[in-house]
């Protein structure tokens, strides 16, 4: 069983509510626009951390990141990029990679909308945790957790930080 802590779009923006609530968390994982290598590096000396790069991320961010993550946890295959999409309409950068070896677990961020959706066709989670920074339109700022057992999903919890 791992769990796993899920956050997106920071922008540079530090919290540390951020560790509050990925106390119980075995690993934190980042879907990009982390903003500033600091907010990386403090996610990191707290628990195993796995991101990527956003749009508006630097070469610094990019140096240290790839812009796709494709790894497998607790027995479910995971990916991770920003600009992503979701069911029904993924972007045109991931379409393939989906199609061709659809993932149990696809993450992306970029839109700030909190988005958890089964596609049934492609027998694969998608999650978007939403936006947990201050810069851009959403009203409310997301975090979310879960937990991977053997291949399945479960226990997935969406935070509400305070408001912008």
């Amino acid at each position: 069983m791992t769990r796993i802590g899920l956050l997106s779009d920071t922008h540079a923006c530090w919290d540390e509510k951020y560790l509050e609530y990925f106390e119980p968390c075995d690993e934190i994982w980042h879907a990009g626009d982390i903003g500033s290598v600091d907010v990386a590096e403090k996610l990191a000396a707290f628990r195993p951390f796995r991101a990527v790069y956003g749009n508006i991320d630097g070469q610094e961010l990019r140096k240290l990141f790839p812009q796709v993550n494709r790894f497998t946890v607790d027995g479910a295959e995971v990916l991770i990029k920003h600009i992503g999409g979701y069911p029904g309409k993924y972007d045109p950068s991931i379409i393939g990679s989906l199609m061709a070896r659809p993932p149990k677990l696809f993450i992306s961020g970029h839109s700030h909308i909190l988005k958890v959706k089964y596609d049934k066709t492609l027998d694969m989670l998608h999650i978007n945790p939403g936006a947990a920074g201050m810069s851009g339109f959403h009203k409310v700022r997301t975090l979310v957790r879960f937990v991977i057992n053997q291949g399945a999903f479960s226990d997935l919890e969406v935070i509400e930080l305070a408001d912008k």
